[in-house]
């Protein structure tokens, strides 16, 4: 989380662009999701990941079409 957020504020201190940073966990725990995006990661996967995650996370990142789950909803 906190090498996510120094990216992310060197990104905006240097004028660089948009690194895309996904977590991969085995262990999920409730609000790991929304702590791992508000620390700016573009998204949250967890074992097992399916190969259509990936596919679709990287469509959405190569494509530029809107990532829905981005949005951190609340419980």
């Amino acid at each position: 989380l906190e090498a996510t957020k120094k990216i992310r504020q060197n990104e905006r201190d240097l004028g660089r662009p948009h690194t895309a940073i996904v977590a991969l966990t085995a262990n999920t725990v409730r609000g790991d999701r929304e702590k791992c995006l508000e620390a700016g990661m573009d998204e949250y996967l967890s074992k097992p990941i399916s190969i259509n995650e990936i596919k679709d996370f990287l469509a959405e990142w190569l494509y530029g079409r809107p990532n829905d789950k981005r949005q951190i909803k609340s419980a």
